[in-house]
C-alpha cells in the first residue's frame, strides 16, 4: 500500500513539474510577444516624433494656417533686402494687403470657412506675381509682400493682386467674393527702413477708409492724418464720458399736406476746439475703435426720452434714429430698443430705425437675426440711402422694412436730370409693389418738391422745410405753429394739440 502511495506521489510531482515548466514556457513566449509589441510601438512613437519634429522644423518661421513667413522672419528678410538695396542703389516696394469686409465672412459662415478663404488668398498672393523677395501673413486678414521694384512696377503689381483677390473663393458649396486694399511704400523714397512697414499700413488703411478695392502709395500727409485721427479718438472717448454728444432733429413732412409727421434724430459732437464735428467724421472712428455700441445705445435712449417729453407737451409724431452696421451686428440691439421704449412709454411703431441699404443687404447671420427681432418688436424700419446699393425685389421682400428713403444724390439732380427722375420713379414703383412708404431726403427747392410730389413720394425732408434744430427749438416751433425759416410746413391738424388728452398711440 505504501509503495502505491509513493508511486502516486511521484507521478503527481512529475505532472506538477511538467505543468510548471509548460507554464513557464508559455509565460516566456507571452513576455517575448509583449516585448516585441512594445518594441514595435516604441518604433512607431519614435517615427511619429521624428515626423512631428520634421514638420515643426519645416514650419519654423512660417504661419501655421497659410504656411507663409512669420512677421519676425519677414522683418529679417526686409533687413537683408535693404542692405542689398543700399549696396546696389536699387529700390524696394513693400505692398501691404488687407482683405475688405473679411469679418463678415467669419460672422456669417464661421471661422473654418474664414480660414479656408485666408488659405486661398495666401495661395493667390504666393503665385500672382511670380518673383517676390518675401511674403508674410502679419495678422488676421492682412498680408505683406516685398518686391524688388520701383513705383511703376509696384502699382502694376498691386493691380494684379487686386484682380487675383477679387476672384470668387470656393469653400464647399459656397462661392464668396471679397475685395482688397493695398498700401505701397517704396524704399528709399518714403524714408528709413524702421518706418517702411508702418507707412505701407497707413496707405492701406487710407484705401479702406475710402471704401476699399484699390491701392495707394504712402504720402507724408497720411501720417499727419494718422496723428490727427489718434488725437480725435482720444477726444471722442472724453466726449462720450463727459456727455459732449448731442442730438438735433430734422422734421419730415407729409408730401400732400406739408404737415410735420416725424423728426429724424441726428448725432452731433461739439468739440471744444474744433467746433461741430459731423458724424461722417467720428462715426467711422467710433466703429473702428469699439465706441459705437456705447454711442448707439445713448442715441436710442436720448431719442426715446425726448419723444416722451414731447408727448407730455402734446406733440405726437414718429422719431427716427440711424442704426449703424456695427449696431446691427450686436446681439442685444433689439432688446435694448424694447427696454428703452418700455421705460419711456413709447409704442414701438412710433420709433423708426433707419438702416442704410448697404448694411441691410449684408445678409450675414447677425444682421438677419437682428432684422427678425426688430420685426417681432414692431418698430418702423426704414431703408436709408436707397438707390446707392444693389437691392433686388427678392431681397427687399425678405426685410421687415416699412419704408424706403431715397438718397439725396438723386433728389439733387431731379430738376435738370431725366435720368434722376427715372431712378426716383423706379424706386417709387418698387415701393408701391411691395407696399412700402417712400421718403425723399435732401429737398432744397420747390422744383424738387413738385417733382417728388408728382412722382408719388409720401414724405419729404430737407432744408426747404427745416434745418436740423434742437429739441427745444422744435417744441417751440410746434407750440407757435409758425413756418420755420419761411418754410411752408406746420404741425396743425392732429399732430400738435396741447389741450388734447394724451393717448398712448
Amino acid at each position: 500500500m505504501g509503495s502505491i502511495a509513493a508511486d502516486f506521489s511521484t507521478l503527481v510531482r512529475a505532472d506538477l513539474l511538467t505543468w510548471a515548466l509548460g507554464a513557464c514556457a508559455l509565460l516566456l513566449v507571452l513576455l517575448a510577444l509583449e516585448h516585441a509589441r512594445l518594441l514595435r510601438s516604441r518604433r512607431r512613437v519614435v517615427q511619429r516624433l521624428q515626423a512631428a519634429n520634421s514638420q515643426l522644423e519645416n514650419l519654423r518661421g512660417h504661419d501655421m494656417l497659410t504656411g507663409l513667413m512669420t512677421r519676425a522672419d519677414f522683418e529679417g528678410a526686409l533687413d537683408e533686402a535693404v542692405l542689398a538695396c543700399n549696396r546696389d542703389a536699387a529700390s524696394l516696394a513693400l505692398l501691404y494687403v488687407g482683405l475688405d469686409s473679411f469679418r463678415s465672412i467669419n460672422e456669417a459662415y464661421g471661422h473654418p470657412v474664414g480660414d479656408a478663404v485666408l488659405t486661398q488668398a495666401a495661395d493667390r498672393l504666393r503665385t500672382a506675381l511670380g518673383v517676390q523677395l518675401a511674403l508674410s501673413r502679419l495678422d488676421g486678414d492682412e498680408f505683406v509682400l516685398l518686391l524688388a521694384a520701383g513705383a511703376d512696377e509696384a502699382a502694376d503689381a498691386a493691380e494684379q493682386l487686386l484682380r487675383e483677390l477679387q476672384r470668387p473663393y470656393t469653400v464647399d458649396a459656397l462661392s464668396l467674393r471679397l475685395g482688397a486694399s493695398v498700401g505701397i511704400a517704396i524704399y528709399p523714397d518714403h524714408g528709413a527702413r524702421p518706418r517702411l512697414l508702418g507707412q505701407a499700413a497707413v496707405a492701406m488703411r487710407s484705401v479702406k477708409q475710402l471704401g476699399g478695392g484699390g491701392h495707394a502709395f504712402f504720402d507724408p500727409a497720411l501720417a499727419v492724418d494718422e496723428r490727427d485721427q489718434a488725437e480725435l479718438l482720444q477726444a471722442l472717448r472724453r466726449a462720450v464720458e463727459q456727455g459732449q454728444l448731442q442730438l438735433v432733429y430734422q422734421p419730415k413732412v407729409d408730401a400732400q399736406s406739408l404737415q410735420i409727421t416725424a423728426a429724424e434724430a441726428l448725432l452731433r459732437w461739439e468739440h471744444p476746439q474744433r467746433g461741430t464735428v459731423g458724424p461722417a467724421v467720428f462715426v467711422p472712428l467710433a466703429e473702428r475703435h469699439g465706441l459705437m455700441g456705447t454711442i448707439g445705445h445713448w442715441v436710442i435712449e436720448e431719442a426715446c426720452r425726448q419723444a416722451a417729453q414731447w408727448r407730455g407737451l402734446g406733440l405726437r409724431m414718429r422719431v427716427a434714429v440711424n442704426i449703424s452696421g456695427h449696431q446691427m451686428r450686436q446681439d442685444d440691439l433689439a432688446q435694448h430698443i424694447e427696454d428703452t421704449l418700455h421705460r419711456h412709454g413709447i409704442p414701438a411703431g412710433r420709433l423708426t430705425c433707419e438702416i442704410t441699404e448697404s448694411v441691410a443687404m449684408e445678409d450675414t447671420a447677425h444682421t438677419r437675426a437682428t432684422f427678425e427681432r426688430l420685426r417681432a418688436l414692431g418698430v418702423h424700419v426704414s431703408i436709408d440711402d436707397f438707390g446707392t446699393g444693389h437691392s433686388s425685389l427678392a431681397s427687399l421682400r425678405r426685410l421687415p422694412a416699412a419704408e424706403l428713403k431715397i438718397d439725396r444724390a438723386f433728389v439733387t439732380d431731379l430738376a435738370h436730370s431725366e435720368r434722376a427722375r427715372s431712378i426716383v420713379k423706379a424706386i417709387v414703383d418698387v415701393a408701391r409693389t411691395l407696399g412700402l412708404h417712400v421718403v425723399a431726403e435732401g429737398v432744397e427747392s420747390t422744383e424738387q418738391r413738385d417733382v417728388l410730389v408728382a412722382l408719388g413720394c409720401d414724405e419729404l425732408q430737407g432744408y426747404l422745410f427745416a434745418r436740423p434744430m434742437s429739441a427745444a427749438a422744435l417744441a417751440l416751433w410746434a407750440e407757435r405753429d409758425e413756418p420755420h425759416d419761411g418754410a411752408p410746413a406746420d404741425f396743425r391738424a392732429s399732430l400738435f394739440d396741447p389741450t388734447a388728452p394724451m393717448p398712448l398711440d
